[in-house]
């Protein structure tokens, strides 16, 4: 009877491991599932044309963010400036424009204060020697008291040109022109990260950097790099957000710092659970998407809406510790 059974205890192993893995890997997005079915059976307003195009407009920017996050992430470096960067960006692009200067070049002013943020960061992390979570809240700390100080704590309203604007609050074939700026920035990044060379070289330093090292990876320039894609990512979405608000808010882009942190965090559960992936931050941002738009709807508090959120960190995290080995710092 043995020699009849004993075969199959490895197959019925062999047939656990597959479930756990496609569980581990996919029970997020089943979630994700069920919240968009809940929804649309039980809020009037959410299954409509205009609501999901409402949810892909809000998502977009926090989508950008997130997508510069997963390259720190891979890398096992983390930014928690970006919420403070994106609100430089959307008060540096207006200030310039409303001073007579070209929106080409106002955005080329963006994205280089991004590459300053990011070399600045880079430079702590991997020349001084600082941990990158300390490094970061010093740098984004800097960058609160300077986006205040430059507006005074006001807001920039008026001046800003309708080609800016546009690029917020326009439509092509009646789609957002965000939603345009998610699909290129997502599609642009997970290249990136899963087709070229620099992607998986960020992926061997965030996986073991005495073993990159010993392979000939410059470990050293590649975290740096990751740090400098979180920071250029988060302009973008700062410069769209102004854009999208029609002003310039010193403090708009705090919330992208705790949101952006879930998405990746999230994204971690799912696909390639415990590493860091582009597409798995996208369906994490339009797992915060949903909850935010569908609570919105509901008429939920605010305040609910920011304790649900960080109830989904919390069971994201210990989701990702319990199932791999996390280890960010």
């Amino acid at each position: 009877m043995s020699d009849a059974t004993s075969p199959t205890a490895p197959q019925h192993d062999a047939v656990l491991g597959i479930r756990k893995d496609l569980i581990q890997r996919y029970s997020t997005l089943v979630v994700l599932a069920l919240m968009f079915v809940i929804f649309s059976l039980t809020v009037d307003r959410f299954l409509t044309s205009q609501n999901l195009l409402n949810i892909a407009q809000q998502i977009s920017m926090l989508t950008i963010v997130g997508a510069g996050l997963t390259f720190g992430f891979a890398a096992r470096e983390m930014d928690l400036s970006v919420g403070y960067a994106v609100g430089m960006a959307g008060i540096l692009v207006p200030l310039m424009l409303i001073s007579g200067v070209p929106l080409p070049v106002a955005i080329l002013g963006g994205l280089a204060a991004g590459l300053a943020i990011g070399a600045t960061n880079a430079l702590l992390v991997t020349v001084v020697g600082i941990p990158s979570l300390i490094a970061t809240l010093a740098t984004g700390s800097i960058l609160f008291g300077i986006n205040f100080l430059s507006t005074g704590g006001r807001a920039i309203y008026g001046g800003l040109p309708d080609a800016y604007l546009w690029l917020g609050q326009g439509r092509i074939a009646g789609i957002p022109v965000l939603a345009f700026f998610m699909v290129a920035v997502v599609a642009v990044a997970w290249f990136v990260m899963e087709r070229t060379v620099f992607g998986r070289y960020i992926y061997a330093v965030g996986g073991n950097q005495k073993a990159a090292e010993l392979s000939g990876v410059t470990v050293r320039r590649y975290r740096a790099a990751a740090l400098i894609v979180c920071s250029v990512f988060a302009v973008i979405a700062g410069m769209l957000l102004a854009a999208r608000l029609g002003s310039g808010q010193p403090n708009a882009g705090e919330r992208y710092l705790l949101d952006g942190l879930a998405t990746v965090f999230i994204g971690m559960t799912m696909l390639r659970p415990g590493t860091a992936t582009v597409l798995g931050t996208f369906f994490g941002a339009l797992f915060i998407g949903i909850i935010n738009n569908g609570l919105n709807l509901i008429g939920m508090d605010t305040y609910i809406q920011s304790i649900v959120k960080g109830a989904i960190i919390l069971i994201a995290v210990a989701i990702v510790s319990r199932s791999t080995k996390l280890n960010l710092l």
